[in-house]
């Protein structure tokens, strides 16, 4: 029974008083209700949301089925290119420069005139040298026709026996004259080529280090300019004989078929990276292996008729060494590797289930790695996909052209046909991206 009113004037409740409390006790209902009506509503998407949620199936992994095929093995080395032929250009008689006469940096022929030297002084030495030579020559006319006649005169008695030989000794000395004389005119007129330098091999010629006016020596150390032939090249590279006894290693083991050396292609890859479009041939490999860096010294030569290759350019030499007939390839957005640097890959076996296979890697080919143990040709080797799948799932996989082919799904267990899902793009996309639409409320 709710208890009486009292009468007294401090608890008599009065008309404002009451209607106050009526109100706050109107509002408090009201959150009440709303805070119900949102936990109910909270509940009922949660619900949705769970139910939306609830796996659809085997997720989708793009694969390949390995097959083994006949990959050459290449090295790559670092080398230096060279000239294939140089020289330094430098005068062989003394005088002062009066010309040049062709344009720093251009082509020019063997034989062509590169300077021109001061000659009057050379010029009297071979009228001079012409000169002795006639003298010597009509001394020894005398001397021959007196030879000649004391020949005679000795078979008759009429001069003695000393005379005549000393007659014959001074026309033997006459013809001894007369060659020193040739040879001095010889040397003058060679001298006076020599004031005509001319270039001693085809090619480029470089800067000049004189100008006209300037006095130069027979054979001074500084050269003139220098000419070097640039077609075509030479590329010299080191390879470390650890590597080459490796190789010869793996060559006695049967894993690689050994490729002729001496018929060998290379090819050059620049600085930039690119690739050189033109393929050399490895023309000598050195047998001594340098103390001091323990490498063996290799050259090749390469074609080199738009001048691309300079003396003295760092480019990359690309040797084949070896043949797998049965390598087996994959690509390196397949591999993984744990916290101890082993390398794993994903495998769908014959239930179309994930297993983890750790492999041995060979060595990197492009963007792929040849494998040396761990797979097997024919099976099926996750390529995408990665993030929604781990070992021991059921997948449903499908067959990826990492080369642009066809693309399309496959059966499980069907022969790879080349064919990929409509959505994966290669190359477009990195390791572990999904190459399916995620089903509807998965986690990414």
């Amino acid at each position: 029974m709710p208890p009486a009113i009292s009468d007294h004037p401090t608890r008599r409740p009065t008309g404002p008083a009451i209607s106050r409390t009526t109100a706050r006790r109107s509002t408090t209902l009201g959150v009440w209700l709303a805070a119900m009506g949102l936990a109910l509503g909270l509940t009922a998407c949660g619900d949705k949301g769970a139910k939306t949620a609830a796996p659809q199936g085997p997720a989708q992994v793009g694969v390949i089925t390995l097959q083994p095929q006949q990959q050459q093995l290449d090295t790559t080395l670092p080398g230096r290119t060279r000239a294939y032929l140089s020289a330094e250009v430098r005068p062989q008689v003394s005088g002062i420069l009066q010309q040049r006469l062709f344009t720093e940096g251009a082509l020019v022929q063997r034989g062509q005139a590169l300077y021109q030297l001061d000659d009057r002084s050379l010029r009297a030495a071979v009228d001079s040298a012409e000169a002795a030579l006639a003298k010597a020559e009509a001394s020894a006319r005398t001397q021959e026709a007196t030879a000649r006649r004391n020949a005679e005169l000795v078979k008759i008695d009429a001069i003695s026996r000393q005379a005549f030989d000393e007659s014959q000794a001074a026309a033997a000395q006459s013809r001894a004259d007369v060659g020193v004389a040739r040879a001095n005119l010889e040397t003058a007129r060679i001298n006076l080529r020599y004031s005509r330098i001319e270039a001693p091999i085809a090619g480029r010629t470089s800067l000049s280090s004189v100008t006209p006016g300037a006095l130069v020596t027979a054979n001074q150390a500084n050269a003139l300019t220098t000419i070097v032939q640039l077609d075509p090249m030479y590329v010299d590279f080191t390879q470390s004989s650890t590597d080459l006894v490796q190789l010869k290693r793996d060559w006695e083991a049967g894993r690689y078929q050994k490729l002729d050396g001496n018929q060998a292609r290379v090819r050059i890859r620049l600085d930039d990276g690119s690739d050189y479009p033109h393929e050399g041939r490895l023309q000598f490999a050195g047998m001594i292996v340098n103390d001091t860096t323990g490498t063996v010294t290799l050259r090749a030569v390469v074609p080199n008729p738009g001048g691309l290759l300079m003396p003295g350019m760092y480019v990359q030499a690309l040797l084949p060494t070896g043949l797998a007939s049965d390598a087996l390839l994959i690509p390196q957005q397949a591999v993984s590797r744990d916290l101890t640097g082993r390398a794993n890959v994903l495998v769908v076996n014959a239930d179309d289930r994930i297993e983890k296979r750790p492999v041995e890697l060979a060595r990197a080919l492009g963007n792929r790695w040849l494998v040396d143990s761990g797979l097997a040709a024919g099976e099926r080797l996750v390529v995408d996909g990665f993030q929604r799948i781990k070992p021991g799932d059921k997948v449903s996989p499908l067959a990826v052209d990492l080369d642009g082919g066809k693309e399309g799904a496959r059966r499980p267990g069907a022969p790879d046909d080349g064919a990929r899902p409509a959505d994966f793009k290669a190359g477009a996309k990195g390791p572990g991206v999904d190459i399916a639409a995620p089903r509807a409320g998965a986690s990414r």
